[in-house]
């Protein structure tokens, strides 16, 4: 199951700027990363994704940088930056409470897939 765009849009920030924590990655191999570690469920499109990254680098919550690839392209790094790494925790911490308050209104059918 996709999620709704709109949805998503909301929780994309929080998702790049977690992905990224784990380190430097160029723009297609973060959009395959957000699939891979959301079993499928969460994708950016390039038309999302590239519009994101642009805009967190211009928060300066990550930093950019180009780099000739083992083929002699060039591919744009991104990296979390420390200001990227504090609004993460911020955002992981509003998310959690998000999560607990959407599981007292569904009775904890969100952490239970079987309550249902």
């Amino acid at each position: 199951m996709k999620f709704e765009t709109q949805l998503l849009k909301g929780i994309a920030p929080a998702v790049v700027l977690q992905i990224l924590s784990s380190g430097q990655m160029y723009g297609y191999q973060l959009g395959e990363q957000i699939e891979k570690r959301s079993g499928d469920i969460l994708s950016l499109g390039k038309g999302t994704l590239y519009p994101l990254l642009y805009n967190l680098e211009a928060k300066k919550l990550v930093k950019g940088r180009w780099e000739k690839s083992e083929s002699g392209r060039k591919r744009k790094y991104y990296s979390i930056t420390s200001k990227g790494h504090a609004q993460l925790t911020e955002q992981k911490q509003q998310l959690q409470q998000l999560n607990s308050g959407l599981n007292l209104i569904f009775g904890g059918a969100l952490s239970n897939p079987a309550l249902a």
